[in-house]
């Protein structure tokens, strides 16, 4: 039977831009296999369960296949098989998402112009002091 660490599938699955992330992140308790804790070092098989928390959204995955090299993302799709609850949850946060008001949309004034910046900087230059000759 063949077998693989947790931290370097998780990179060549596609689920971590690099493998340290992926090991920061199991490190972190944010990665559970099969209802138990991980470390990066564990030896994952076919048909194991993944927990992934990422950001305020938890991924429940199977594992379908050991991919040793990171490859394309459709061919590491193949890999693992996403539970429908998961897909559930993925889809009804993206709504979540999407409802939200746009962040953008909440500040009132951008940047100052070059204008306002030449009036702080007055204000800076003449202090409350009073000047004597």
């Amino acid at each position: 039977m063949e077998k693989l660490r947790l931290d370097k599938w998780l990179w060549a699955a596609r689920f971590f831009k690099t493998r340290a992330l992926a090991a920061e992140e199991i490190g972190k308790g944010r990665v559970s296999v099969n209802g138990q804790a991980a470390k990066a070092s564990r030896e994952l098989h076919e048909g194991d369960s993944i927990d992934l928390r990422q950001a305020e959204l938890t991924r429940t995955v199977v594992v379908r296949a050991l991919g040793r090299m990171r490859g394309p993302a459709s061919v590491a799709q193949t890999w693992y098989e996403e539970t429908p609850e998961s897909v559930e949850r993925r889809l009804a946060a993206a709504a979540r998402r999407k409802e939200q008001p746009e962040p953008a949309a909440a500040i009132e004034a951008g940047r100052p112009t070059k204008r306002d910046r030449r009036q702080l900087a007055d204000w800076n230059r003449w202090s409350a002091s009073v000047d004597t000759d």
